[in-house]
């Protein structure tokens, strides 16, 4: 059996993981708020139309922030309409997926649901269609503690309290062509600083979010970043980033070692980032958000769109339902590794999005509510992995892929949390025909047994989870050993794990 070698050097983390790692997406796009988190009438919802069956499942999952209202959505989207006397919003043409918005919920809403959830709101702003003027007043009617029209409007509404929003996105994917109010990299950099100069005069301690370049194959990408940065450098804290994986573009070798394309375009951003700070002279450093990433049928949902009768604008229309697989949650499991192996630079991601939309999370209108797949390694993740990242220094065979040619069989990190004396090793055997015999070198951290350790290795790498076979795919236990600091155990082909250590 091949043999796969893990060392960690206790002195040299990589960096203390951010809970907003942890993030999620709730964008007006399909069923993922209508008849996904927000059904009045349902039997599982309360008094403000919130599926406690689904709000349940979000904590399971373990998501500490959302990023709200989009997505494409954002970019035509007038948060006004969607506040006040739910008989008086308007109803209104949805641009970006071609339906009809009812506003019957909105920032109020969204608010309740975050408490509900025990989850930080992340609000995107519309810089597509709008700009500072209307940027400040959302900022003032969520956060606002003077008494103005705006803030005075929330009261009104039977909020007296600020939400104390803290994190905000300046638009969304502005040089993709399909964005309302599509912009060049100047125009949107020109935006987005005299936008974070407004809201950092309302309120100076705001983390905000340039919109990087929306995908790694966009052609605008790096000169984007680069042009971007050199002119909001000092207004900004973050540069956004969002990554899709379609297992319908590549083989499955390639689709299992996923990470590897997500390592270089994280590395890539930085890379940027770093070159803008360095010319600049600057000791601030841009992290990194991640606010959209997942397993994506891009291909076969474009394919299967072929456009829209003009006069067809339907409310909360199925989108992108995918129906994840078992290989679909192993590479979950395999980005989740890219993204806490850069733990110091990544203090943000959303997982996109959350119910039904691309979700881990399914429902029914009226009925049930399911996990997918793709659940269970998000939930494992983020339950076990806190503290500080370590980089696992891999000694592995070597396994073929289309894509990127030979890569390590073996991806992990390990994390490890001082002050709970408790940490995680993350492991996926990406061969898709070998087991690996491995063994982690994890004594210097101060890991001194094995509290429980959790598998994810379909038989069928096709099955998926469904209303009626929600277990098609999950978890289960799995024999590891922890003798002199040392982990070893044995993982089957195409299998991710994860060992809780005390």
């Amino acid at each position: 059996m091949a043999q796969a070698r893990i060392s960690v050097d206790p002195d040299r983390p990589i960096g203390q993981i951010h809970r907003r790692m942890y993030g999620s997406f709730v964008e007006h796009m399909g069923r993922c708020v209508y008849t996904g988190i927000f059904e009045p009438g349902h039997p599982a919802a309360d008094e403000h139309g919130l599926r406690q069956d689904v709000l349940a499942l979000v904590r399971e999952l373990g998501v500490t922030t959302v990023r709200y209202p989009g997505g494409n959505f954002v970019s035509n989207y007038r948060w006004e309409d969607g506040v006040g006397p739910v008989a008086q919003r308007p109803r209104r043409l949805e641009l970006a997926w071609h339906t009809t918005e009812p506003n019957t919920f909105g920032t109020d809403e969204f608010m309740e649901w975050c408490r509900q959830a025990q989850v930080e709101p992340m609000m995107a702003i519309n810089l597509g269609t709008r700009g500072e003027t209307e940027a400040v007043e959302l900022l003032d009617y969520v956060n606002g503690t003077a008494s103005t029209e705006i803030s005075d409007r929330r009261r009104a509404n039977g909020h007296p309290e600020p939400y104390g929003v803290r994190m905000w996105c300046l638009g969304n994917e502005m040089d993709g062509p399909w964005q309302v109010g599509h912009k060049n990299a100047q125009d949107y950099a020109y935006l987005a600083l005299s936008t974070a100069r407004a809201m950092r005069m309302v309120d100076s301690g705001l983390e905000l979010v340039a919109c990087g370049s929306a995908a790694w194959e966009m052609p605008t990408f790096g000169d984007w970043e680069r042009t971007v940065l050199e002119l909001a450098y000092e207004e900004v804290d973050y540069i956004s980033l969002h990554r899709y994986v379609d297992p319908g573009t590549q083989d499955r070798a390639s689709f299992l070692a996923a990470g590897v394309d997500l390592d270089r375009f994280i590395e890539g951003v930085i890379a940027t980032a770093d070159a803008v700070g360095a010319k600049r002279r600057s000791d601030k450093r841009i992290m990194l958000s991640v606010d959209e990433w997942n397993v994506w049928r891009l291909s076969e949902w474009t394919a299967q769109e072929g456009g829209f009768a003009p006069d067809d604008w339907p409310e909360a229309a199925p989108r992108i339902e995918d129906r994840y697989t078992g290989a679909d949650a192993l590479v979950v499991g395999g980005l989740l590794i890219s993204l806490l192996r850069h733990a110091d630079r990544v203090k943000a991601a959303a997982q996109a999005q959350l119910v039904n939309v691309i979700g881990p999370i399914m429902t029914e209108p009226g009925g049930r509510a399911w996990r997918q797949t793709i659940f269970h390694p998000f939930a494992i993740t983020s339950r076990i992995a806190r503290g500080r990242a370590y980089e696992a220094v891999v000694a592995s065979p070597r396994t073929p892929t289309e894509r990127f040619g030979e890569v390590d069989a073996l991806d992990a990190v390990v994390t490890w949390d001082e002050e709970s004396a408790t940490g995680s090793l993350l492991a996926l055997n990406r061969s898709l025909t070998e087991p690996l015999e491995l063994s982690a070198a994890l004594g210097g951290l101060g890991a001194t047994r094995v509290t429980a350790a959790r598998i994810i290795a379909p038989k069928d790498l096709d099955a998926i989870n469904t209303a009626e076979d929600p277990q098609a795919v999950v978890p289960a236990a799995h024999p590891v050993e922890l003798v002199d600091g040392v982990v070893t155990t044995t993982l089957p082909p195409a299998s991710w794990l994860a060992v809780e250590l005390a």
